[in-house]
């Protein structure tokens, strides 16, 4: 692979959105956001109105990042520029969003401890998407999709909000709380109780002696305290963690965080209802995933059956890989939503 920028065949516009509803969130993050939104190869070119995707990042990832590079892979927006080069695949307006916090993410969710970045995606970003380029702005031709925390955002977003969006696809999205994040509990709290005294308000003090320094322990720390301000976070803006000083879990908030699981959300009628509703469902992971987010691609998946969805709609796969190094992924799910939302 080429390591330095292929020459694009579409385009990518780079624009700074001004937000009203992130304006004075709570943590005091930029309500000025960047957006990239790629346009395909023949857009410039003709009147022709396209299906809109949305891609959202995972957990400490943030819209600057699709521009790394890393030996002998590409970034996600050229794979994307290759794909859509073969005249083949149907052609799509690709829009990417940023939902970063001081955290390190909001799972894009509307949460009094972070903010407003549901609704921030589905009433600001799409609406300006749809006033501003040739989309075609309605449910049925758009859809979102991401990986990790971006992959949750795709899971749990049509649900929510199946005025929106009526497609998804999820790569390794965080779903099987019980499975993924529960196992982590009492290691967090080992660390605090070691390090921090029992306190996260301890550990924010020594973080900001770190700026630039931080490591995989902060990383781990950050992400779940991110993870709570998301699911439980009280309504003025208090995080509440699942779990005490001897990692057992606090039933009332385990509770809260279960409720915005996606496999659970999906037993609900209305949720399920949503699902059921959706022209496209994508669902992948890799067998070697670290965090076993093959088995909550695998769990959604079965809910997603449970629930009704016709197997013409759904795509499901496990393939060999982990959590990471997987963006080739990305482009194969795009290409399916596209024909999906087309057809």
């Amino acid at each position: 692979m080429l390591p330095w920028s292929a020459e694009f065949k579409g385009r990518l516009d780079q624009t700074t959105y001004t937000s009203e509803l992130l304006r004075g969130n709570p943590l005091g993050d930029p309500h000025e956001r960047p957006v990239l939104v790629y346009l395909p190869p023949g857009y410039d070119d003709s009147d022709e109105r396209y299906p809109s995707i949305y891609v959202t990042m995972g957990y400490t990832g943030h819209v600057g990042m699709w521009f790394n590079r890393v030996p002998f892979r590409q970034p996600y927006p050229e794979l994307l520029d290759a794909m859509f080069q073969d005249e083949s695949v149907p052609r799509a307006v690709v829009v990417f969003v940023d939902s970063w916090t001081k955290y390190g993410g909001s799972q894009c969710l509307d949460s009094p401890g972070t903010g407003q970045y549901q609704s921030y995606l589905c009433d600001e970003i799409v609406p300006w998407v749809d006033a501003t380029y040739r989309t075609i702005p309605d449910r049925d031709h758009r859809a979102v999709t991401g990986k990790s925390s971006g992959g949750y955002t795709a899971m749990v977003t049509p649900l929510l909000r199946p005025d929106v969006f009526g497609a998804l696809a999820t790569h390794a999205g965080d779903a099987l709380f019980e499975v993924c994040y529960r196992p982590e509990f009492p290691e967090r709290a080992r660390t605090l109780r070691d390090k921090y005294d029992g306190s996260y308000e301890k550990y924010f003090e020594v973080l900001a002696t770190k700026t630039g320094r931080t490591t995989n322990e902060d990383l781990h720390l950050l992400e779940m305290y991110g993870y709570a301000s998301a699911y439980s976070a009280e309504a003025d803006g208090t995080v509440l963690l699942p779990f005490d000083d001897l990692g057992a879990i606090v039933p009332d908030i385990w509770a809260r965080w279960l409720s915005r699981d996606p496999v659970e959300m999906v037993k609900e009628p209305q949720y399920a209802d949503a699902l059921r509703s959706l022209r496209a469902v994508w669902i992948d992971a890799g067998r070697q995933d670290e965090y076993y987010l093959d088995l909550g691609a695998t769990a959604f998946h079965r809910a997603a059956k449970q629930a009704g969805v016709e197997d013409e709609r759904l795509h499901f796969e496990l393939f060999e890989g982990t959590h990471g190094g997987i963006e080739y992924r990305y482009p194969m799910a795009v290409r399916w939503l596209a024909e999906q939302l087309t057809n």
